[in-house]
């Protein structure tokens, strides 16, 4: 026999306690957290896979766990018999056992979930409050730290308890149960009932993760939009220039978003036209090419550029326009052929 001590021990003294179903509720936050601000493992259908209990059932089981650390009523059997074959708990079989003052597995998991539903939005509006606001970060941070906490509390008021009048999850019952059916069937209807449930849970786990590791994308679209400069450098859609001044520049942000799920090579030409409006028709007069920017963007992601406009023609309601393009534009860029187009009415002054 080995002298030396089992790996167990050089844990802290609560964690080596910690009750099984509690310390996979550690383990769902710290895999959670692991999966969410790792580079890389925050891309993968783990976080998702792992996520969606972190979210739903996790809180909420471990305040309930806090609430009510005692086991709930069981129903006495025949797996008290005494050896000699007598039952010794004929007369009670069925029966509650009235000292539990707990509740059972079924009000657990039920109370997990909606606790859980109540408590994250919750939280998340205390957060609204706070100067970290509700993003990613900070609602990660607030459900674990509500967790752990919760788990803390609900290991202390266990072990005040007395060990028979625990909570504690039958994993080894279920594990026997579970094999005896399987394995060991009544009849060939159960053997068959058995390997349809195998089949159909694995069914149903190869479709839950093939949709979650290739899910279906959405709609793919551009964005082009013009920004100002606000006074406290804030940007902002509003306080657009009327009236510009020949060779006079003015400031304007140009943003391009990209949601075409793959990195596209924008081209973005600005143009000083004037135009003619006549029967719900414009007709471009005379045509300066001003400026031309081509950019390359990632999927959901946003270029801005800040730039000055320096028109060199005079006259009334000149259009300023801005015209996306994929990739190269054709030749002249037009609005008939470009993919997006945003524009300006500007009145441009000699002096």
């Amino acid at each position: 026999m080995s002298g030396r001590p089992h790996w167990r021990l050089y844990l802290p003294e609560p964690v080596r306690t910690l009750p099984a179903d509690l310390a996979v509720v550690v383990a769902i936050v710290g895999l959670q957290l692991l999966t969410t601000l790792t580079p890389g493992l925050n891309e993968t259908p783990l976080r998702v896979i792992l996520g969606l209990p972190f979210v739903l059932f996790v809180p909420g089981y471990a305040l309930v766990a806090a609430l009510f650390p005692e086991r709930g009523p069981t129903v006495s059997g025949s797996e008290d018999a005494e050896p000699g074959g007598t039952d010794a708990t004929t007369e009670t079989e069925g029966s509650t056992d009235p000292n539990a003052t707990g509740i059972d597995g079924i009000e657990r998991v039920a109370l997990s979930f909606g606790t859980s539903i109540a408590v994250v939005p919750l939280l998340g509006l205390i957060l609204n409050f706070t100067p970290w606001g509700i993003r990613l970060v900070p609602v990660l941070v607030a459900v674990s730290g509500f967790t752990l906490v919760a788990v803390a509390a609900a290991s202390t008021r266990r072990k005040a308890l007395p060990e028979d009048e625990r909570f504690a999850v039958p994993y080894e019952q279920w594990f026997h149960a579970a094999t005896e059916e399987l394995f060991h069937p009544d009849s060939r209807a159960d053997a068959a009932l058995n390997v349809l449930l195998v089949v159909s849970v694995l069914l149903a786990t190869a479709s839950v993760g093939y949709a979650v590791a290739m899910p279906k994308p959405g709609e793919s679209f551009s964005e082009l939009y013009l920004l100002t400069e606000g006074e406290d450098g804030e940007l902002v859609a509003d306080d657009y220039p009327e009236e510009l001044v020949r060779g006079e520049p003015a400031s304007l942000v140009v943003g391009v978003g990209n949601q075409e799920h793959r990195a596209v090579n924008y081209t973005v030409v600005v143009a000083l036209q004037r135009v003619e409006v006549a029967n719900n028709s414009t007709t471009v007069l005379e045509s300066d090419r001003l400026r031309t920017f081509e950019p390359r963007v990632e999927h959901n992601e946003t270029w801005h550029r800040d730039h000055e406009i320096r028109p060199t023609m005079t006259g009334e309601r000149l259009r300023l326009t801005y015209l996306l393009y994929k990739d190269a534009p054709p030749s002249p860029p037009s609005v008939e052929t470009a993919y997006r187009e945003v524009h300006l009415w500007v009145t441009v002054r000699s002096g």
